[in-house]
């Protein structure tokens, strides 16, 4: 049989008190004595005693529980972002939900509808690859539960959002290939047309023409830009004969890695390359791999911040913010031909 969950009664019951006075000892309120408390907190535990945050929500208006929406926690960038939104969060007495989405636009409703439900203060998401239609983001502002977005934003929704400056960013890495005296100089670019992809295409292309180069259509290769999508587009690019690839995607760059390498390309030398997120891999490559800091920490502080700012402001006088950082090239062997 299901084991019916110890609930503030039982523990009453085994201290000969009255509930309201267990509750309040829990609550580490100033009239309840120090013995008490302690005899409740030690009856809590021995009983396995767990607060039903939901109803408690209920009550109080409050759950203290900030929801996050990420496409997948095992990236270094959304780990990172994560770790900065707890940082913050939790120094103000917030605790963290994560939810995965895997990028799957089915995946991202359901994980509205299980926070909405859990009775979150506030949501901060990046939003998958595959959402086109934001309705159930809009349940999210008519709520009144505070929506902030980052990395992937959409004006359209009219909620704070946090990014990095893409277009800067795509911008320097371009610019270093051409400064290093590559003339051909590939891009992988994402399938869909998500803000960030369309704004490093953006940067990628106004470094060329700002150098005298020539935009190529035939050098511009749309994926998904994962590490086997990486493979696919520097295979189908061989015989273009690219001197540079700036990939929109770390993972992307390493599947053109791999593939220069088994056809027996010496980098940077034949071909030089930038990716895009500093993931921990980058690092470790060998060459390792030039690419575009994001600044990932200082995303997540800056989303809560803002969650915080706005859970505790008028709603009808609270200014959606954006946040836009400047990201950093962190230049590494597998561009570096000019010593």
């Amino acid at each position: 049989m299901k084991k019916e969950k110890t609930t503030i009664h039982d523990i009453a019951r085994k201290l000969n008190i009255t509930a309201s006075t267990v509750s309040r000892a829990l609550k580490d309120h100033p009239r309840i004595s120090v013995e008490t408390k302690k005899a409740v907190q030690k009856a809590a535990q021995k009983l396995n005693y767990q607060p039903n945050h939901i109803a408690a929500a209920l009550r109080n208006g409050r759950s203290n529980i900030i929801g996050v929406i990420v496409p997948t926690a095992d990236r270094s960038f959304f780990s990172s972002v994560i770790r900065g939104i707890e940082e913050v969060a939790n120094s103000a007495k917030y605790n963290v939900m994560i939810c995965q989405t895997y990028d799957s636009y089915e995946k991202e409703i359901a994980s509205i509808d299980a926070l909405l439900n859990a009775r979150v203060d506030g949501i901060i998401v990046s939003y998958s690859k595959s959402t086109l239609n934001f309705d159930h983001y809009n349940r999210v502002k008519e709520r009144g539960i505070p929506l902030i977005l980052f990395d992937r934003s959409n004006d359209e929704l009219e909620v704070s959002h946090v990014v990095i400056d893409d277009f800067l960013g795509a911008f320097k890495a371009t610019e270093h290939l051409i400064q290093q005296g590559c003339k051909r100089i590939a891009h992988f670019t994402n399938t869909r047309k998500i803000s960030i992809y369309k704004e490093r295409l953006r940067g990628y292309r106004d470094a060329l023409e700002q150098h005298g180069l020539t935009y190529d259509e035939s050098l511009i290769v749309a994926s998904d830009l994962q590490l086997e999508d990486g493979r696919r587009s520097m295979t189908q690019l061989l015989d273009k004969k690219p001197d540079g690839v700036f990939s929109a995607s770390a993972l992307g760059i390493l599947g053109a890695m791999q593939v220069l390498k088994e056809n027996n390309y010496k980098i940077p030398d034949d071909v030089a390359l930038v990716g895009f997120s500093n993931e921990a891999f980058t690092s470790f490559t060998e060459p390792a791999l030039t690419t575009v800091e994001q600044h990932s920490m200082r995303i997540g502080n800056a989303a809560a911040e803002i969650f915080l700012q706005e859970v505790t402001a008028d709603s009808e006088k609270f200014i959606p913010q954006k946040i836009v950082l400047k990201p950093e090239l962190i230049i590494r062997s597998s561009s570096l031909r000019k010593k």
